[in-house]
């Protein structure tokens, strides 16, 4: 499986955490930046992250900002995406688990590094339950149509 990240220059130190995360996993991991700590604009790494996904280079992206607003926001603009900002290990697991959300957005202002491992870890390990979920979902996406 392979996951694409990436970050705006405020999520940089955090991204690197996140890439050793998911090759301890077994996974691979597409870096689509940014690679610098210069300021960059968000929308524009959150829209490669969500282009590897929709052209199914790639099963998933995770997506870091200082707060993770913005990059949820951007994120959730591409069609196809379904972007969860998620604070803690239970709205990530949940995000999966009820939304099937193929983003993780974290904020890099608010994790240490222990913190962002269990968050990565849980939202990777988790399945989609489908189910009463899925029509749910179903329902989210043709919202996608208008």
């Amino acid at each position: 499986m392979i996951i694409t990240i990436g970050s705006d220059h405020r999520g940089l130190p955090q991204r690197r955490v996140i890439a050793e995360t998911i090759e301890s996993l077994g996974y691979q991991v597409d870096d689509q930046g940014s690679f610098t700590e210069e300021a960059c604009d968000y929308p524009d790494v959150a829209l490669a992250v969500c282009e590897q996904i929709r052209s199914g280079a790639s099963t998933c992206g995770i997506l870091v900002c200082g707060t993770g607003i913005g990059m949820s926001i951007a994120a959730n603009k591409v069609s196809g995406i379904r972007a969860a900002l998620c604070c803690d290990i239970t709205t990530a697991k949940l995000s999966r688990q009820h939304n099937d959300a193929n983003v993780l957005c974290l904020a890099g202002n608010q994790f240490d590094e222990i913190q962002f491992r269990a968050i990565v870890t849980a939202w990777l390990s988790t399945d989609f339950e489908g189910g009463r979920h899925l029509r749910r979902v179903e329902k989210m996406m043709a919202l996608d149509a208008d």
